[in-house]
């Protein structure tokens, strides 16, 4: 997925770093489609098709018989076929709440029988059209976020991503989109973890749904402080002036979706949501993976 350079990046290059760059590409290029056609000769033939198979099964006994390894949430030995780090049935266990939604912020259980807004929307004007999230910020699916986050198990952006494409397979929430847009890290904090958890969850949700991603046009350029540590009213003000919009034109006229991982007060997506849309966004959406 090609992205826009950022605007202070060095236009010239030399031809050795360059010649590089191109070999490396065409690498991958070849990399790629040796590995389609692989891919595709094994689907298409029975026999290569279960040696393959029975290749990745020898391969799982032996890492279970010299490198064995167990869940982090519930400590089974990961003894099937794609487990990694979280077993099969903690992920199974995590399920969209059986309450109804505010049609607005998304909240689970805060609306009144025969309403579709909560109290707190009716009151509350947000920059942002509708939030979904799929679960309540609890259990294994809090647990598996904590692991992505502070214990830099990067991979696990692709499986809660797959959880949110999942839980929200037939929400509105994918019709229409024009560009795809994460909540944005601190540099400083987005070096020490490694990577922004909003924008891996957003590569995720680009390349299965085909969406554009841009993970710059949106730039932290304060270092705030921690939501988590603040009351609701401390945290609004908390993100004001945070937040900055270096990619106008990417923005005009689209509708957007912001990712980010967690949706508590709200505040974040809010102060996001305002700056995209007073730099011409048609419509903003956001999607988060749980609500606390």
């Amino acid at each position: 997925m090609s992205e826009l350079r950022p605007a202070n990046q060095q236009k010239e290059v030399g031809n050795n770093a360059l010649g590089s760059s191109v070999y490396r590409l065409s690498a991958e290029k070849r990399e790629r489609g040796t590995r389609g056609e692989r891919d595709r000769k094994r689907k298409g033939n029975p026999l290569i098709s279960n040696l393959w198979l029975l290749g990745k099964r020898g391969a799982k006994l032996s890492e279970l018989l010299f490198f064995p390894s167990f869940c982090r949430l519930c400590h089974r030995l990961l003894d099937q076929l794609g487990e990694r780090v979280i077993c099969r049935p903690c992920w199974q266990r995590i399920h969209p709440p059986n309450l109804p939604a505010c049609s607005t912020c998304g909240r689970y259980g805060e609306i009144k029988t025969g309403q579709d807004v909560c109290f707190n929307c009716q009151q509350e004007k947000w920059s942002f059209s509708f939030h979904r999230s799929c679960a309540l910020y609890q259990g294994e699916i809090k647990e598996i976020i904590l692991l992505f986050k502070y214990a830099r198990i990067k991979f696990l952006g692709k499986d809660l991503a797959n959880l949110a494409l999942s839980f929200l397979a037939n929400s509105f929430l994918w019709e229409g989109l024009d560009l795809v847009v994460p909540v944005p890290l601190y540099p400083k904090r987005k070096k020490e973890r490694g990577f922004n958890q909003a924008e891996e969850l957003a590569r995720h949700i680009c390349r299965a749904k085909k969406i554009p991603l841009a993970p710059r046009a949106l730039i932290k350029i304060k270092d705030n402080l921690p939501q988590a540590s603040l009351e609701a009213k401390e945290r609004r003000q908390n993100v004001k002036g945070v937040y900055e919009l270096i990619q106008k034109d990417q923005i005009k006229d689209k509708t957007i979706l912001l990712v980010d991982d967690v949706f508590t007060t709200g505040s974040t997506l809010n102060e996001c949501s305002l700056i995209l849309k007073k730099a011409g966004a048609r419509e903003v959406r956001a999607l988060t993976i749980a609500q606390a």
